[in-house]
């Protein structure tokens, strides 16, 4: 199981990450397409990437909007994986 980022970790990796922020034990963001089709097309391909992490997120769209959060539920915080997780939908989107 991976290790618990601290707070102050967790801010640094988010720093270079415009949108993300730190919530109590996960990080979120919103991202905003331009259609449904174009969101939803998206959530496919960071399904594709999670699978292959063993990590998957925690979010909802309504029609061209998906809100995301992300943490490690078996450490029960924020880890390197949900860092790595957001800089693979932020690739993707």
């Amino acid at each position: 199981m991976p290790d618990l980022l601290s707070e102050d970790t967790i801010t640094t990796a988010l720093a270079s990450r415009p949108g993300w922020t730190l919530g109590d034990g996960h990080i979120a963001r919103t991202f905003v397409f331009d259609d449904f089709v174009a969101a939803f097309g998206w959530m496919s391909s960071v399904a594709l990437v999670a699978e292959r992490m063993n990590h998957h997120p925690d979010w909802s769209n309504v029609y061209r909007t998906v809100r995301v959060r992300l943490n490690t539920h078996d450490a029960g915080g924020v880890t390197q994986l949900d860092l790595d997780l957001a800089a693979a939908m932020d690739r993707l989107a």
